[in-house]
Formats: structure tokens, sequence, C-alpha cells
């Protein structure tokens, strides 16, 4: 028996050490496999496979490996990986921008082999061995059917008023667990950086006892169904596509402003395959991939996002039109956000306004 659970728990740590919440799909080689390309990432498949397809397309000898994971997971798997110098993913694409940086920082990325497109903004790209493939807002989706055109807010300012309303809204209010999401905690990290309504915006969540989700997918599932009347800071790619087919969703850009994130990518140093690697990037940005992300996918091209969006959403909110937008720039100064103890500061603040909320 003791022998047994040693197998066991020997197993159970080999799972963990591959990434025991990933999960991969695999796309054959549609003439044949000569070469395997890992991408570990956190965007939902149906969003990025068109991308693979088209990589596939010109690289028909290439079988691509699609491993996904939470911001979080994927983090922790790419960098401990690094550290006892062996493989995980060719490719690691993420939302979850700081740690991205840190990778990098960390010395867990190799040099481009291909050129940067003219006209790629500084903020989409550090050291030659980061790069933002897309252009992402952080908008407020709410239920059209919930309510009034009169009563949809434009901005934060508007947002808080309408968050008084604690006898309607209480519980029907959704928003990433920033504690188990990266993208969520870097959007949330921001608006205390650059909003004056971040402390009556965090007490209004918490009084109405807003409920917390790892992802924006989830947020928008709960404002679709009528369980929630209103998600704050989910990824517009995402809110965009659904709204494609439910017209149910209304979607806001905030027009005091609107953040913008560029989901980062990186060939890993330990990477199998950095010819195939540096070939997929290479796609992303060149005129075919803006095409491909900024069609179904609604994931928008660092390249052509802000021109694109300007006609999207409902018009609401977007008086100040591109000039909104804020990119979040790839650069170390998003590592402030990941120190420990200004995490964990951060994070006690939130804990304490969902906290107080629940006491009412």
């Amino acid at each position: 028996m003791n022998m047994l659970r040693k197998i066991v728990c020997a197993l159970l740590m080999v799972l963990c050490a591959r990434g025991a919440f990933a999960e991969d799909t695999v796309f054959p080689a549609p003439g044949g496999r000569a070469e395997t390309l890992v991408i570990g990432s956190v965007t939902d498949l149906v969003f990025i496979e068109p991308l693979i397809r088209e990589f596939q397309r010109t690289n028909p000898s290439t079988e691509v490996v699609y491993r996904q994971l939470t911001s979080l997971d994927l983090y922790a798997a790419a960098a401990e990986a690094c550290q006892a110098h062996r493989f995980f993913a060719d490719v690691v694409i993420s939302s979850a921008i700081p740690e991205q940086v840190r990778l990098v920082n960390d010395g867990c990325s190799d040099p481009f082999r291909f050129v940067m497109p003219a006209g790629l903004p500084d903020w989409a790209f550090w050291r030659n061995e980061l790069v933002g493939l897309t252009f992402e807002p952080a908008v407020i989706v709410y239920d059209r059917q919930g309510l009034k055109p009169e009563e949809v807010p434009r901005n934060r300012f508007e947002l808080v008023d309408l968050l008084r309303q604690t006898e309607r809204f209480r519980g029907r209010i959704g928003t990433y667990d920033i504690e188990d999401s990266g993208v969520g905690y870097i959007f949330a990290f921001e608006d205390a950086e650059q909003a004056s309504t971040w402390g009556r915006l965090l007490e209004g969540l918490g009084q109405n006892q807003a409920r917390l989700y790892c992802c924006s997918s989830d947020v928008i599932d709960g404002v679709a169904t009528g369980r929630l009347v209103l998600g704050y800071n989910v990824l517009g790619s995402y809110a965009l596509a659904r709204q494609a087919a439910d017209p149910r969703i209304g979607i806001i850009f905030p027009s005091d402003y609107t953040l913008a994130l560029s989901r980062a990518a990186l060939v890993s140093r330990h990477a199998r395959n950095k010819r195939a690697a540096n070939a997929l990037l290479a796609l992303s940005l060149s005129e075919t991939g803006q095409k491909l992300l900024s069609g179904s996918s609604k994931l928008y091209s660092s390249l052509n996002g802000p021109a694109m969006l300007e006609q999207a959403g409902d018009g609401i909110g977007q008086a100040a039109g591109r000039a909104a937008f804020r990119p979040i720039a790839l650069s170390p100064a998003l590592l402030v956000g990941l120190d420990q103890a200004k995490r964990k500061a951060f994070l006690d603040q939130w804990r304490k306004s969902f906290q107080a909320g629940d006491g009412e």
C-alpha cells in the first residue's frame, strides 16, 4: 500500500509539472507531420483558431498543439519551466501582460528573428522579445433588457451613481476576480492609478456584492442570461464577438478613458521550434494576420485596432473617440504591480471592500 501511494504521488507530481490545468488541442499537420509547434496561451481557442489554420496553410507539415491555461497558471508553468531549463511551449501568448514582461525580464525569452512591421506603436513591443498582437479595450457590458437607454452609464462617474441603487443591483454586477485573473488584476491596478473614481467605484462594487469571475466569457454569459445586469472591465474582443450573435448584450466604451491591452507574445528561450514560433508571430502582425484578428475573432490588431474600434460598440461613451483609448504599454513599469508588498496591499483593499459589502 505504501508503494502504491508513492506511485500515485509521483504521477500527480508529473501531472502538476506538465500543467494539471492545461487543456491541449492538437491540429494535425495537413501535409503530414514533419515538426510540431506548441503554443501556450490563455486565449479561448475559437478566437485564435483562424490564425492557426492560416499558419498551417502556409506551413502544411507543422502540427500545432494549442495548450490553453488560465493566465496565472500559464505564467507559473512557463516560469517554472524556464527556471528548470526545460521545455514548456515554443510560443507563450497571454493577456496577463505584467507576467509576460516578467518572463522577458527574467531571461525566459528569445530575440525575434523577423522584422517588426512599420507602424507598430511603441507601446506594443519591448526589447525585441515581447510583442503585442492585439488591441483589446476594457469595456462595460450590460443587459439591454435590464437597463433603459437613458440609464446606461457613459463613463465611470455615471456608473458610480448607478451603483447607488443597491436594492436593485445587489448580486447582479459582475467583474474579474483579480486574485485569480492576471488580466483582471492589471485592469484594476491601472484603474486605481488613473481613475479619480476608483475608491467610490470599488465601494459600489462591494456594496452591491458584485460577483467575481475568472474570465470575461463568464461575465458575458451572466449578462446574456439576465443573471447580471452589468459587467465591468470585460475584454471588448470577447464582448464584441458575442454581441454579433446576441443583441441583448450592450457594450460601453467609457468616455472618461478606455483602457486597452495588447495580448503579448514571446518566443520561449527553451523553444524546440523557434523557426515556426517566429513564423507564427510574423503572420500575426502581417496584413493577413490583421484581417484574421479583426474579423470574427474581434481581437483586432495592435496596428489597426484603434481606428477600427471607433465604429464598434453601441456608440455610448465614445464622444472622445480614439483619444479616449489608453493602451497599457509593454514596459518594465508593469512590474510595479507585481511587487509583493504592493500587490498584497492592493488585494487587501479589494477584499475589505467586498467584505464590507457582505456585511450589509
